[in-house]
């Protein structure tokens, strides 16, 4: 989520939120030298995905006298810091967007790197960097007025939605993963090595300094239960109303109806395109219909589809890191679901372990908070005390095989089957839009 200011410090436009779909047409300035590296390692499609992804040439495209009033270019932590300290100060660990960001060294990217030649930003417009869970300023008058919280309050560097909730969930450690159950559906670990899970793909910043999260993220994770509520799901709003529950607390009677592995229903959770792997050209799949299956098997195969996938996430974390995750713990709403957590189990074949509280990335932002003013020494001490396993779903024997058969003879197969068929749409439908 980006906010363009002007030279008062002023907001110009309203805030671009992560999940936006616009998607910038202009075609990046690159000089041939770098054009001709990234063709020749592969990468062509996924720079044309960067540029047309990145909110600031949006802008820069259809709102330019808005860009040529922008003084600064900050994330929304990057304000809402602005906000309380008077300071144009942000976190290491909260640069995940279309910025010229370093990732490996945590710094604002060199004069020579390609990223300044694909956006429109200047050193100028970013903020001053400091790393998480150190004093970045204190709450000004200003802001103690307008909020209510007192002045002079220290004000902590923080991390990302998804740094926080891994150390949350207590994932210190490269052997535990952190699966999360939130709209994207993401599989983190956590390591002092600089890791590409993906190559050339670079891990995140983690919330603990020098520390890097593995990240593999599938975009449209638990939205697609928002997505099966709002297309399928009426019977279950209908008595959610009646019975004052959420709508998805009733899925879990859906899942239970139907059988391990949806009786052949396999989904590919591709909603929105990736930018490597997947591709820039990626769709969702579901293979398998019968004349038998209901939504019930539809919601199931959703499940057991964006398993699958972390799955497949985990297991590429582990042949680039050379270091087997033996643990799997799991946060974010889909968390709350018995089912999901069991299917987890099964897929994984690993015990899912449920954090004692599923809102871990708020955890996770206490955790730094309590280290930057001094409630204890360190990330281990503060973990130690602050985190803890909840309940924990054991595999099941008598479904981990079914679960195997399709994870390695059908899931593993269908993105490569299917991927020339995707180009083939993009270049029929244009759709997804915006990177050719």
């Amino acid at each position: 989520t980006v906010i363009n200011l002007d030279a008062d410090g002023k907001p110009l436009r309203p805030a671009i939120i992560w999940l936006d779909q616009r998607r910038a047409t202009t075609k990046s300035n690159l000089p041939w030298y770098w054009n001709g590296i990234f063709s020749l390692i592969g990468m062509t499609d996924s720079i044309k995905y960067f540029h047309a992804e990145a909110e600031a040439n949006w802008i820069a495209q259809h709102q330019p006298e808005i860009w040529a009033r922008t003084d600064k270019y900050l994330l929304l932590s990057g304000y809402l810091n602005h906000r309380f300290t008077g300071k144009f100060i942000d976190s290491v660990a909260s640069q995940v967007g279309y910025l010229p960001f370093d990732f490996k060294s945590g710094k604002w990217a060199a004069a020579s790197d390609w990223k300044w030649l694909s956006l429109p930003i200047k050193l100028s417009m970013l903020p001053e960097l400091a790393a998480a869970g150190t004093q970045i300023g204190t709450v000004s008058a200003a802001a103690a007025h307008d909020t209510g919280i007192p002045e002079g309050l220290p004000v902590i560097a923080g991390a990302a939605d998804k740094a926080c909730e891994v150390i949350g969930a207590g994932c210190l450690t490269p052997e535990i993963a952190c699966l999360s159950f939130g709209t994207a559906a993401t599989v983190n670990t956590t390591t002092k090595k600089y890791l590409e899970a993906t190559k050339y793909i670079p891990p995140y910043q983690a919330a603990i300094p020098n520390h890097y999260n593995t990240e593999v993220q599938i975009t449209r994770g638990f939205w697609m239960v928002n997505w099966f509520k709002e297309q399928f799901g009426q019977h279950e709003q209908a008595r959610a109303e009646t019975l004052g529950v959420s709508p998805e607390s009733l899925f879990d009677e859906l899942v239970c109806a139907v059988p391990p592995g949806a009786m052949g229903l396999m989904l590919q959770p591709f909603w929105n395109p990736g930018v490597r792997i997947p591709g820039p050209e990626a769709k969702g799949a579901i293979i398998g219909f019968g004349d038998v299956h209901t939504r019930a098997h539809l919601y199931r195969a959703i499940i057991e589809g964006l398993t699958y996938a972390l799955r497949e996430g985990k297991e590429r974390i582990e042949k680039r890191g050379g270091e087997k995750i033996t643990r799997v713990r799991v946060a974010g709403g889909g968390s709350q679901s018995d089912a999901a957590m069991q299917i987890t189990a099964n897929i994984f074949n690993l015990p899912s372990e449920r954090p004692h509280l599923y809102e871990t990335s708020g955890l996770g932002a206490a955790v730094l908070g309590a280290v930057g003013v001094g409630l204890y020494a360190d990330f281990p001490t503060a973990l130690k005390a602050m985190t803890r396993v909840g309940k924990i779903f054991e595999p099941q024997p008598q479904h981990v095989e079914i679960y195997e058969q399709l994870y390695r003879k059908v899931y593993c197969k269908m993105y490569a089957r299917l991927q020339p068929l995707y180009h083939d749409i993009r270049q029929i439908t244009g759709y997804p839009h915006g990177i050719e």
